[in-house]
């Protein structure tokens, strides 16, 4: 029985081992809709409407962390002037450059907490799931100007914790941020937040998410977390796959004209 056991355990971690080989060719940020869906009502805002309404009044609009560049590509007809992308991951920055270079967009290699752009040098800042220091970005943003940002919020996957507690703890980075920007000068426009269920289509789909964000779980090794994954898996597997849950906040920032 012991060996029929060890049998399955093994076969089940040869299965995943295709997806986290897949995930160390991942490049851009865009994932594959077959893998899972949202389930239950859409989030209470539209990020993609907000950045359009906000780039009406924009000459000079930064992206901080664009990934690959394709939430800018896809928006490209929205955006007047001039634009800006950062990206800080060096996979990700050949990518964004070839993606963009088409719309006249240039993409700057930096860190996010550590902009290398003059004071008051952009109308509108957009941020999607980035890291940001809130008196850096209001640094940047002229009078007038807005941030938009869309951050992964402290419960994200909080299912997982139970079975994993290494499991990094992102801190409370939706109050940091309010606080930051309103130390920094800026006035809260909008500060929401919600919370909701995906169905990952297989535990392998999910092991992908995993690898791909490897700061969420440090050190994942197969061989040693197969147990947590599986228990997780039976715990929390319905008709429609793994069902953890995601979550999302937003906050929109204006700095006062002079």
């Amino acid at each position: 029985m012991e060996a029929a056991l060890r049998m399955d355990r093994n076969e089940l971690i040869r299965s995943l081992r295709p997806y986290i080989q897949q995930a160390s060719h991942f490049s851009g940020w865009s994932f594959s809709k077959d893998s899972w869906r949202r389930l239950g009502p859409p989030m209470p805002w539209d990020y993609a409407s907000l950045v359009r309404d906000a780039a009406k009044f924009a000459k000079v609009t930064l992206d901080m962390g664009t990934g690959g560049g394709e939430f800018l590509a896809e928006e490209s007809g929205s955006l007047n002037g001039q634009v800006v992308a950062t990206e800080e991951w060096k996979v990700n920055v050949p990518v964004a450059k070839k993606r963009l270079s088409e719309f006249g967009f240039e993409v700057v290699e930096c860190r996010s907490v550590q902009l290398p752009f003059k004071d008051a040098s952009f109308d509108l800042v957009l941020n999607r799931q980035e890291d940001l220091e809130p008196r850096e970005v209001a640094r940047i943003i002229a009078p007038g100007g807005r941030v938009v940002t869309q951050q992964v919020g402290r419960d994200n996957w909080r299912e997982l914790r139970r079975f994993f507690p290494r499991m990094t703890d992102p801190d409370d980075h939706r109050g940091k941020y309010v606080q930051g920007f309103q130390d920094a000068g800026l006035k809260i426009i909008k500060d929401a937040s919600h919370d909701y269920k995906v169905a990952y289509r297989t535990l392998g789909d999910f092991v992908f998410m995993l690898a791909v964000t490897p700061w969420t779980i440090p050190d994942l090794c197969m061989e040693k977390d197969i147990d947590a994954l599986v228990c997780m898996d039976q715990e929390y597997h319905t008709s429609n796959g793994l069902e953890p849950t995601l979550s999302r906040f937003l906050i929109v920032a204006d700095k006062p004209k002079s």
